[in-house]
């Protein structure tokens, strides 16, 4: 039976890594990837400074895609296919909500690796996600 493997990706390294690792270790299984835009921060911040509403999400979908489909072709440059999805919200509650959603049978995710203060300060999706989870996950460094 085809297990359900689910990688956030959030534009760094680290997702980079996580989706490297998915693809080698679980290269018959059904792997979903995830991207997440955080809507907080889309409706006060922009690049290029304070930017409202419908263009800078726009320009979050967009820069998503784009990474979605990065990742669609690192899987394929390893023969494997992926599913991709977009969507919105706080990341480390959709990420839980998409695992109880779509029956995921594992989690695999990049992290920082930051600890103490700096972990405190600028909380960690990674941490937050293998807390909350019903399936087991991967955290790659």
């Amino acid at each position: 039976m085809t297990r359900r493997i689910l990688v956030p990706v959030d534009n760094s390294s680290q997702s980079e890594k996580a989706l490297e690792y998915a693809v080698e270790e679980y290269p018959d299984e059904h792997i979903t990837v995830l991207h997440v835009i955080e809507l907080d921060r889309a409706s006060i911040y922009g690049d290029e400074g304070f930017l409202y509403g419908d263009e800078y999400l726009e320009q979050l979908r967009r820069r998503g895609t784009e990474e979605l489909e990065r990742a669609s072709e690192t899987a394929a440059e390893h023969g494997v296919d992926v599913t991709t999805e977009l969507r919105e919200g706080k990341p480390a509650s959709t990420i839980t909500g998409y695992i109880e959603d779509h029956d995921i049978d594992h989690v695999v995710i990049g992290s920082h690796g930051r600890s103490g203060p700096t972990r405190i300060l600028l909380g960690s999706v990674a941490e937050a996600v293998t807390r909350r989870s019903p399936v087991p996950v991967t955290t790659v460094r």
